[in-house]
């Protein structure tokens, strides 16, 4: 039988890690038609089950987990939302970024990008939530007014002090704006785990028990990988400014 649940990469190094994440992000698998999502979804829940499936190959199996792990929640298996997918990041990414470095000089112009841009971070964030780890309609609530609200209050106030600035360190503003919001939305809508802890496992995938530092720590590596994600789009931004 072909073990759909084996990748040829070794998730335990990061070239491996690198090779699974730069396919299950990639941008076509948001076009994934739903009949495509039902066949990958019977295969893989096939496999879990132990049911062999001898018509399988073993690229076709391989295909079959990374589309499934793109479009469907680690959790608890449900379809996720195309918006909130891993694979939507980069187009969706390159629009808001974009909006955000020019439409940036008036107030309302703020209040519209920041708007959109929030909307997405809460949707992509609440969609790859730690399931195990309830989240509750006021803590989205509370995450989403709460980054909107900083996001916009952090560029108005950027942009008051960048008055008299030349034009390249305006260019800052969304930059800031966007860091502000992601150390405000984040942490709200991972309360739960900063609270409770999250499960620690060994390499074998046995729970050993819940651990505060170790959500501390994977919040932590969340904010500065998303940062680090949009460094570099926005610095090339203002090197064209």
């Amino acid at each position: 039988m072909v073990e759909v649940g084996r990748l040829p990469w070794d998730q335990s190094t990061f070239t491996g890690r690198l090779n699974y994440f730069a396919r299950v992000t990639d941008l076509r698998l948001m076009f994934a038609t739903s009949s495509t999502l039902k066949k990958v979804e019977g295969i893989v829940t096939a496999y879990r089950h132990g049911i062999s499936l001898p018509h399988v190959t073993k690229e076709e199996a391989i295909r079959a987990r990374v589309i499934y792990d793109s479009a469907f929640h680690p959790d608890t298996g449900d379809k996720m939302n195309v918006i909130g997918r891993m694979s939507a990041q980069v187009p969706c990414g390159i629009l808001l970024i974009g909006g955000m470095m020019v439409f940036y000089k008036t107030t309302p112009q703020v209040v519209v990008m920041q708007f959109f841009n929030q909307t997405f971070n809460t949707i992509v964030n609440y969609t790859n939530r730690n399931a195990k780890s309830k989240t509750n309609n006021i803590q989205v609530a509370t995450g989403y007014v709460g980054a909107t609200s900083g996001a916009v209050i952090a560029s108005i106030g950027l942009n008051s002090l960048a008055v008299k600035a030349p034009p390249l360190l305006k260019r800052w503003v969304p930059f800031g704006a966007v860091a502000a919001a992601n150390f405000i939305n984040i942490p709200t809508m991972r309360q739960r785990e900063l609270v409770d802890g999250i499960i620690v496992t060994d390499k074998d995938g046995n729970a050993l028990g819940k651990s505060r530092k170790a959500a501390v720590k994977g919040i932590g590596q969340v904010l500065i990988s998303r940062l680090l994600l949009i460094a570099p789009v926005m610095c090339k931004g203002l090197s064209l400014a």
